[in-house]
């Protein structure tokens, strides 16, 4: 937890018009190390899911700013802070409606208060955050958050703007195909919200040249990207069966990329037999070396979902530099986490792995060890 700070007057930061009110707290800072993880991707790619596999990593359930706004969008636990950068928006819903442009435009975003509170909160201060309200969308009155052991910045944007991706000490992009995130789209505005097939094409051509321009390109600043593609194992074009893979930069200083069965080789492997119950059409594994955007990267994939969670712990067995704290850790948090969506599959798996890489990065920045959160 962020240690007591002595408080000194405040600085205020003004900025445009429509942020005028937002200021940044400044209190002395003390000498504890702290780190910054980005988290990009587009909207309804599961970056709430990763966030909760994550910081359920560092114990405590997240939860919103004690006695605040209800619709503040800041998570909260242990050791973790989290923050959608959402709240960053310079123009609220009809701003970006009068000028038109989306989300994900730059020119909606408010980058120089993001990167001066991300700064703010990484030096162990307290700023005042805004706070968009994707109910009404307009932005509600600023919050106080206090400076903590690790800081999640997730988002549309977070490596955009260069300062702030130079902030970031590890980072993470959710890359979804657009088989897949057309499918997702389908099932949950079909089924749950009423929408036709019409509108939600609409809605995703409309978003897609601004995804293009702006969000994309940020992913070949990730250390790590999950990429989540249709399977190869059968025909399916409702997305019910996954083919994910972790792309993992190589040669960084913070972390071991995770391996299977013989670092550095080309490796395909189909487990389901007596160790590993599979229905049809299985799994299969596959590992080895590749680059990506000119940068030598390994690959871990997965195609398929498992019958039976614990028997995880027989893949778990075979991965090596995983940077789990005791044999059967991974298996331990998905069992824990089994309700989440992606729990049978690879996006569970990787995004775990994931969490556990964060927490090898804290270690070696701070030289702090974090005791495992029990199950």
């Amino acid at each position: 937890m962020a240690s007591t700070m002595r408080t000194s007057a405040p600085v205020r930061v003004f900025t445009t018009r429509a942020a005028s009110r937002r200021t940044v707290v400044v209190k002395a800072a003390d000498e504890k190390k702290r780190i910054v993880i980005g988290l990009a991707a587009d909207s309804g790619c599961g970056k709430s899911t990763f966030m909760r596999r994550m910081t359920g990593i560092f114990g405590g359930a997240p939860k919103p700013p004690a006695g605040g706004n209800p619709d503040s969008n800041t998570l909260i636990s242990d050791m973790t802070t989290v923050i959608c950068l959402d709240d960053y928006h310079s123009l609220d819903r009809k701003g970006r409606s009068a000028a038109g442009v989306t989300a994900l435009d730059p020119k909606a975003q408010h980058f120089d208060l993001m990167y001066n509170q991300v700064k703010a909160l990484k030096e162990g201060k307290a700023v005042d955050k805004p706070i968009y309200n994707h109910v009404t969308g307009i932005l509600d009155p600023a919050e106080t958050i206090n400076a903590s052991n690790i800081l999640v910045i997730e988002g549309l944007h977070p490596f955009y703007d260069e300062r702030v991706r130079d902030l970031c000490d590890f980072k993470v992009y959710l890359d979804i195909s657009d088989e897949i995130k057309f499918a997702w789209k389908i099932q949950r505005d079909m089924a749950e919200r009423g929408h036709s097939l019409d509108s939600i094409k609409k809605s995703i051509e409309s978003r897609k040249p601004d995804f293009d321009a702006y969000i994309d390109p940020q992913k070949k600043h990730a250390d790590m990207i999950i990429q989540v593609l249709p399977t190869q194992l059968v025909p399916d074009d409702e997305g019910k069966i996954l083919r994910v893979r972790l792309i993992q930069k190589e040669g960084k200083k913070l972390f071991d990329p995770v391996y299977l069965f013989d670092e550095g080789s080309t490796i395909s492997w189909i487990p389901c037999g007596r160790k590993l119950t599979c229905s049809f059409p299985g799994i299969k594994f596959y590992y080895g070396p590749d680059t990506w955007y000119g940068e030598d990267v390994s690959v871990l994939e997965m195609d398929g979902q498992f019958d039976k969670l614990e028997e995880l712990i027989y893949v778990e067995s075979h991965l090596s530099n995983t940077s789990a704290k005791f044999y059967g850790e991974i298996t331990q948090q998905m069992l824990k986490n089994s309700s989440f969506p992606g729990s049978n599959n690879g996006t569970g798996l990787l995004q775990t792995i994931i969490g556990l890489k964060v927490r090898e990065v804290y270690e070696r920045i701070t030289s702090q060890t974090v005791v495992p959160t029990s199950a």
